[in-house]
């Protein structure tokens, strides 16, 4: 199976507080319910274990993903688009990474 992993920050004139519940209500269920996605995570960034340094991004997304043809589909929906623009709005150079698990 093939995660993505997006790692980003937020735009400097983004309001944190705005972004959460527009993931909260928008992005996390609206993405939930594509049949190519098993799960979908949002975590915020909260420390650096053994430092008090601020963690490099502020949030991480991983989706699991079940069939990564249909998914291709799926991104290309219109919902998925706008809930694309709206996400770009957000976050600051987001990075996408596809990995699969060693096992």
């Amino acid at each position: 199976m093939k995660k993505i992993v997006v790692l980003f920050n937020l735009r400097t004139e983004a309001n944190i507080t705005e972004y959460e519940n527009w993931a909260k209500t928008t992005d996390l269920p609206t993405v939930k319910r594509l049949k190519s996605i098993d799960s979908f995570e949002l975590l915020k960034s909260v420390s650096m274990l053994g430092s008090a340094e601020a963690a490099p991004f502020q949030y991480i997304e991983i989706l699991n993903i079940n069939n990564f043809d249909i998914f291709s589909q799926e991104v290309s929906s219109e919902i998925m688009l706008k809930i694309a623009q709206e996400f770009q709005a957000f976050a600051d150079s987001p990075m996408f990474i596809v990995t699969e698990e060693i096992n």
